[in-house]
């Protein structure tokens, strides 16, 4: 609730995005409050308390975070491709 409080705008695609995965490895994922939000040029994420529990939620959501920064004007950021791949629309 104090991330939604904060935020301008919520992005309800990244909770529902963790929770479906979180789905995957326990039946209670469906109770977590994870969501995202922008507030001004900033995203904000909020993530799983457990580290095994982050990096099964960050994966399939960090791809969509560099276009997404790139949409809030916030600073452009690059992978390297031989852990993460990001996705940014041809122009």
């Amino acid at each position: 609730e104090a991330t939604l409080a904060v935020c301008q705008k919520e992005l309800p695609g990244f909770g529902e995005l963790m929770r479906m995965t979180s789905l995957k490895y326990v039946p209670t994922a469906i109770l977590s409050r994870q969501t995202a939000g922008i507030l001004g040029s900033s995203l904000i994420i909020n993530l799983p308390g457990q580290p095994k529990a982050i990096k099964e939620c960050l994966e399939p959501i960090f791809a969509s975070i560099p276009y997404c920064l790139d949409l809030i004007g916030a600073a452009y950021i690059e992978t390297d491709e031989n852990y993460i791949k990001a996705f940014r629309p041809k122009k």
